[in-house]
């Protein structure tokens, strides 16, 4: 079966309003003329979220002229309230965001996030028709105790408990060894094709083969031009999560071009 490949730039805290149209105006014009195979995703910080949706907006209100979607870096499992600091789904849904980054390893080592946060903010996108990008992944000491497969199974089918085989199709799911993610570390491509089968194992034990081979599966951890081809040959491998070399156009593009190319 044929999956779309998807490739979204995590900013994380980086580019603030006017670098954002920095970075939107070089990459829409070396995007320029150029029929790209893939769905393409940028997720800026939330300050910068209306000033993404003014420039891929701008020329036809309600549309997206240059058909890069909008993703936020997280949201908040509540409609609203007393929640400090944190962003509804139907906030989001005002500046034109359809993906929303869900679970990051960042968010789980450093905010604590666990997986039954993650599943009810997975619920609450889907609610909202917003289409999470769901990260799991193992840390350096679980992969070298055996324990890969352990920890996906229980970050897999905690994170989408209750989650109907209808949501599921519109859930990106990325794969991220926590080793590999700002080390400069990546995964060797048999390392990575081989948990992306195991997800995609885990997904029909779930959801049944069908929906296995449907659901698009993205490798994050220190993806650049010069390894996203072999990464992205594997066949189980349906785009990337990139983070510090997607804060450049050109190295943006280029890992989009090589990830593609036939």
């Amino acid at each position: 079966m044929s999956r779309k490949p998807i490739f979204a730039a995590n900013w994380k805290m980086n580019k603030g309003a006017s670098e954002t149209e920095d970075f939107v105006k070089s990459f829409l014009s070396k995007q320029q003329g150029l029929n790209l195979p893939a769905e393409i995703v940028i997720a800026p910080p939330f300050v910068s979220l209306p000033k993404l949706a003014d420039l891929l907006h701008d020329s036809n209100p309600g549309q997206n002229a240059h058909a890069i979607q909008i993703a936020a870096q997280n949201c908040s499992q509540y409609d609203s309230g007393a929640y400090t600091g944190e962003i509804s789904v139907l906030m989001l849904r005002e500046f034109f965001v359809h993906y929303v980054i869900i679970g990051h390893s960042e968010r789980r080592a450093i905010y604590g996030e666990t997986d039954a946060t993650i599943n009810a903010k997975i619920r609450k996108a889907r609610e909202a028709n917003l289409k999470p990008i769901f990260c799991i992944g193992e840390t350096l000491a679980e992969r070298e105790g055996g324990m890969l497969e352990t920890v996906l199974r229980t970050q897999v089918t905690d994170g989408l408990k209750d989650v109907s085989e209808k949501d599921l199709s519109d859930i990106v799911i990325a794969y991220e060894p926590v080793w590999a993610i700002g080390t400069g570390v990546t995964a060797t491509s048999e390392q990575a094709q081989e948990a992306h089968a195991f997800v995609r194992s885990l997904i029909a034990d779930l959801y049944g083969s069908d929906s296995a081979a449907k659901i698009r599966i993205q490798y994050g951890g220190s993806v650049k031009p010069n390894n996203a081809a072999e990464l992205m040959a594997c066949p189980d491998i349906d785009g990337a999560l990139i983070g510090g070399a997607a804060l450049d156009p050109q190295s943006f593009l280029e890992i989009i071009r090589n990830g593609t190319a036939e």
